[in-house]
């Protein structure tokens, strides 16, 4: 009888460790994807930047001088 509760108490802690050690590992993997920059790739804003670059070198090129 002894032994028999012995080893339910030995199977409910191992369930629970392993338990513990699968929510361990979905938090290292949360925390390293996270520490990841995710880097995408998007046209308008690639286009508004080149815009931006563009009217600055006309700025400082004096190209709108005849507008003041």
């Amino acid at each position: 009888m002894a032994d028999d509760k012995s080893k339910k108490m030995a199977a409910a802690l191992a369930g629970v460790n392993a338990y513990m050690m699968e929510e361990e590992a979905i938090a290292a993997a949360q925390a390293e994807q996270a520490a990841k920059p995710s880097i995408q790739f998007s046209p308008w804003a690639m286009s508004g930047r080149q815009e931006m670059m563009s009217m600055r070198t006309m700025l400082q090129l004096k190209a709108f001088s005849r507008l003041r």
